[in-house]
């Protein structure tokens, strides 16, 4: 099989889980906004997002401590821009006509079921952190949604708030284990990242079953069309919320910058 589709899933995975997760930051669904910069939507599929911006919105109301070395400044300035264009013209217009046309109860499923199949990538990282009972927690979370849960596209567990620890990824792990941030970075199509945490996302691509499908029927663009869909799908839930943060922001790549390894440093800390 040639290289090329390799190279494009990887790209597609990490546009999946980095772009959208480095902008929208995860946090509980009575997450509220903190100076009155976001619009905290109570509908209930805006509940069952789990994602938001809030630790964006705190970098906006404080000076945050640059930490992390930003060494590529323009070439990061620049690429940012890039993203931000391909969010107004591409992602940003589908996700909307996918929200139009696609009810909301079944795009929550959708969500749900992918966040089910990515068991092993917060399970291993659980574990390779020694955190014994968020492993247990994410565990019993995978078996009760895969079985009453028919697969993952409900959300049983979602009732037991022990039943859903925050998240854990390879970058986290890596961290835990005392390895700096190393320089920080924006990648086209990603959006920004560090050099740790950039190789931990093409660590944990080979923990994610989604990854294995396209191996497994020896056509990894199935895998791609997987990635595109999911980002898609999960933008749905989420329209306005970057536009906000960049109204709001004197320099929204600062305050991007800042607040995205503000989180990281913060989920690492727990």
């Amino acid at each position: 099989m040639k290289r090329a589709p390799y190279v494009f899933i990887l790209i597609l995975f990490a546009t999946a889980i980095g772009f959208p997760e480095a902008v929208f930051a995860a946090s509980s669904e009575d997450s509220t906004s903190k100076g009155g910069l976001l619009l905290v939507q109570q509908d209930t599929q805006k509940k069952a997002d789990d994602e938001d911006l809030s630790f964006l919105q705190e970098d906006l109301d404080k000076e945050v401590p640059q930490v992390v070395p930003d060494p590529l400044y323009y070439f990061n300035k620049g690429m940012y821009h890039v993203n931000d264009k391909l969010y107004f013209w591409a992602l940003k217009p589908v996700a909307s006509v996918w929200k139009t046309i696609i009810p909301g109860f079944v795009r929550v499923s959708i969500k749900d079921f992918f966040y089910n199949l990515r068991f092993p990538i917060r399970f291993v990282n659980c574990a390779l952190q020694g955190k014994g009972k968020k492993a247990e927690a994410e565990l019993t979370r995978f078996l009760l949604n895969t079985t009453v849960g028919l697969a993952g596209f409900l959300n049983p567990a979602k009732k037991y708030p022990e039943l859903n620890p925050t998240r854990e990824d390879l970058g986290q792990t890596f961290g835990a284990w005392g390895i700096n941030n190393g320089f920080y970075i924006v990648v086209p199509l990603i959006g920004p990242t560090t050099f740790r945490d950039g190789i931990g996302l093409i660590g944990d691509i080979f923990l994610d079953p989604s990854y294995w499908i396209g191996l497994w029927v020896d056509n990894l663009w199935v895998t791609a069309g997987i990635y595109a869909g999911e980002t898609i799908n999960n933008t749905s839930f989420r329209i306005g919320d970057y536009e906000t943060i960049k109204e709001a922001a004197l320099d929204p790549y600062t305050a991007i910058r800042n607040g995205y390894i503000q989180n990281r440093n913060t989920l690492i800390e727990e």
